[in-house]
């Protein structure tokens, strides 16, 4: 289970913006392994995971967008039922609180990568072992 790097940029909250974001990426080849979006004090905000960190920051910061780069756990989890709360059992039993997660399925899936954004990575990693 890997420490990944996590992109967050501060977006116009607007139709077509997202689709502006993706698109940036897309051209530089960079592939959105996992995404979310919300809006926070009326402006877009979009978190992500990429298989290119480096390019993602480049393209993003060429159409000025504000980002900031976090590391965040990755746990890839069965997708059954019951598979988050042992996940998340184990955290809170080493007294790890996650700021927030976000996973995404298809429904096909055997498998899903949770992403976990706690204060102690190292600490998190270890407690899943």
């Amino acid at each position: 289970m890997p420490r990944v790097k996590q992109i967050s940029a501060w977006v116009t909250d607007r139709p077509g913006v997202m689709g502006e974001v993706a698109d940036a990426l897309g051209r530089k080849g960079v592939s959105i392994r996992a995404f979310m979006a919300s809006v926070l004090d009326g402006r877009g905000f979009l978190r992500m995971v990429v298989d290119k960190p480096a390019a993602a920051r480049r393209a993003l910061t060429a159409h000025g967008w504000e980002i900031t780069e976090d590391e965040v756990v990755e746990v890839t989890l069965p997708d059954r039922p019951g598979a988050l709360g042992e996940v998340a059992d184990r955290l809170g039993a080493k007294g790890i609180n996650v700021q927030y997660a976000y996973v995404g399925t298809a429904g096909s899936a055997k498998q899903v990568n949770l992403y976990l954004a706690v204060a102690d990575v190292a600490a998190a990693l270890r407690a899943l072992r």
